[in-house]
Order: structure tokens, then C-alpha cells, then sequence
């Protein structure tokens, strides 16, 4: 049985999402972001009994193909970025129809109404909360993290933290309240 769970970013989630079905003896054949398959069918009450502790570390079970497909496209721009490895020349709309199998215009057209924000607008707020990250963690400098993220230069990267932040990534860096927004509230 496979059961997609909303708000799993990192392999951390992924280990607390094993720990729960663990917890619950629930034998579990793969766990990956936003998706377990499990050995054997689950009953409506272990489901529920599930969802209940899914919810209470911050994932939940998700009913219905369009929230199932919207996690699966969050899940992949994620990982995408979590890489670490976004050429210049990388195109978000290849990348998406070709990961889907589907045309990129019913892919956005599908976001877009169900999230609010667009498929390239959620792209750059990831984008720009990892950047924060590989700031904090001071291991990259600008130009690094502006290659490793696909930015053309430094200055565009710049520029798009300030119109995101309304700080520069040096002013970030100084500030008293260096605040991060989780992936799962973007």
C-alpha cells in the first residue's frame, strides 16, 4: 500500500516518519519524501491511529490526487535544490514535465490555482531558504552558492534575496534575527 505524507522535506523526516510506523508496527517496505509503501494494507482505524501521529510531528496523510500531486512537485523542485547542483543553463519547466511525464502547462496551471503562488515563485522562495542555510553554515562563499544554485552571477542572486528578504546577503548575515522559513511552510 502506498501512502503519500504531506511535509516530508529532509531525510530527518524521513527517519521520523519511519520512527512512527515503527511505533505503530507498521512494516514498511520503502520509505522516500512524501511517499511509504507499506508491506501489507492498512485498516481505516490504523490509518486514522497514523494520520493522528503523522500530525502531531508536523506531516499528515494526504486523501485526494491533486494534494498527492502537488507534494509529489514540491517533493521534486525540493530534492532538486537540496542537491546542491543547479547548472546555470538548468530549465525548471524540463526538469518538471520530464520528471511528471506531463505537459509543464497543466503542471503549473495545476499549482497555481491550488497553491496561490506559481511554480517559479515557490522555486525561488526554496531557492532563497537554501541559500540562507549555505549562508549560516559558512562553508560556501557568495560566488560558490550562486553556482551551486544556478544563479548566472552573484549580483542576480543578490538581487533576488533583497527583493525576497529585503535584505542583502550580507545584511542577512549581520542581522540579530537571522529567520529561516521552514520548506514545509513555503
Amino acid at each position: 500500500m502506498k501512502i503519500a505524507v504531506k511535509n516530508m522535506v529532509c531525510n530527518r523526516c524521513i527517519a521520523a516518519v519511519q520512527s512512527i510506523f515503527e511505533n505503530l508496527k507498521i512494516d514498511v517496505n520503502q520509505i522516500s519524501l512524501g511517499e511509504v509503501e507499506t508491506k501489507d494494507e492498512i485498516s481505516d482505524k490504523e490509518l486514522e491511529t497514523l494520520n493522528l501521529k503523522l500530525k502531531s510531528t508536523g506531516f499528515e496523510i494526504l486523501q485526494g490526487s491533486t494534494k498527492k500531486q502537488i507534494e509529489r512537485i514540491k517533493t521534486l523542485m525540493i530534492q532538486k535544490i537540496s542537491e546542491e547542483d543547479l547548472g546555470d543553463d538548468f530549465i525548471l519547466s524540463e526538469f518538471l514535465s520530464s520528471a511528471l511525464h506531463r505537459d509543464y502547462s497543466s503542471i503549473s496551471k495545476l499549482f497555481s490555482q491550488n497553491e496561490g503562488v506559481t511554480l517559479e515563485q515557490y522555486f525561488i522562495l526554496q531557492k532563497i531558504e537554501k541559500v540562507k542555510e549555505l549562508l549560516l553554515y559558512k562553508e560556501f562563499n557568495l560566488t560558490e552558492i550562486s553556482q551551486k544554485l544556478g544563479y548566472k552571477s552573484v549580483q542576480h542572486l543578490s538581487n533576488q534575496f533583497k527583493k525576497i528578504t529585503g535584505f542583502s546577503p550580507t545584511q542577512f548575515l549581520n542581522s540579530k534575527e537571522k529567520k529561516r522559513i521552514a520548506l514545509d511552510k513555503i
